[in-house]
């Protein structure tokens, strides 16, 4: 059965629901959330999507990568 992730849930909701998602969000290029505190307190009101757009990045990326590790990612 698929983990399911939806793009709108904080990133703090995300890695307390699945802890591995740091480790993809890092090889997403998103290696802040790495770093001591940063999920504590920038993740809690940063989403997936609202990542995606700051970074520029390509949504289907994103998704094919979550896809590849186990997860489903919802709208």
């Amino acid at each position: 059965m698929n983990k399911v992730l939806r793009m709108d849930e904080s990133i703090f909701e995300l890695v307390s629901r699945h802890p591995e998602v740091t480790g993809i969000m890092v090889e997403l290029g998103f290696q802040d959330i790495a770093k001591p505190g940063m999920l504590q307190t920038a993740g809690r009101f940063m989403t997936l999507s609202k990542g995606i757009k700051l970074r520029k990045m390509d949504p289907d990326t994103v998704r094919q990568t979550f896809k590849r590790h186990g997860f489903e990612v919802l709208e």
